[in-house]
């Protein structure tokens, strides 16, 4: 696809995050609203795996996701949107919502993954309490 939109300047100005990380979980991009949602700075999390955001409990099968995508050249999620947990710098639980590619190498074998994240934070605590609330007069 030929374009003369800057990605760099793209890339740094939506309001998703967008973050690639290689074939072994190191991140290498990480843009300015990755730092908002997560509040790690660029420098903070270029370099680190992807444990800096992936809660404790769901590490060992993100690895394991991760290794498989790396080995098939795959991902089995496609263009689906995913809603998992992730963890803020303080440590609080965020809830998000994201879509992962494969990317790949000039030998078209897998070298990593870009995500584009959103922050489903809000909503997700705003569509639990409506949940709640129908419940609640279901039950009257």
């Amino acid at each position: 696809m030929k374009t003369n939109v800057d990605l760099s300047q793209l890339i740094d100005c939506v309001g998703d995050a967008v973050i690639v990380a290689d074939a072994h979980e190191k991140i290498v991009l990480w843009n300015a609203a990755a730092t908002r949602i997560f509040d790690y700075s660029e420098e903070e999390a270029l370099g680190n795996t992807l444990d800096l955001i992936v809660p404790e409990r769901q590490r060992q099968r993100h690895k394991e996701g991760y290794s498989k995508s790396m080995e098939t050249d795959t991902t089995r999620y496609g263009t689906s949107l995913l809603k998992v947990p992730a963890k803020h710098k303080d440590g609080r639980t965020l809830s998000i919502a994201f879509t992962v590619g494969v990317l790949f190498d000039e030998k078209h074998q897998a070298n990593g993954v870009a995500a584009v994240i959103r922050d489903e934070t809000e909503r997700f605590a705003e569509e639990r309490t409506l949940k709640m609330r129908l419940s609640d007069l279901e039950n009257q």
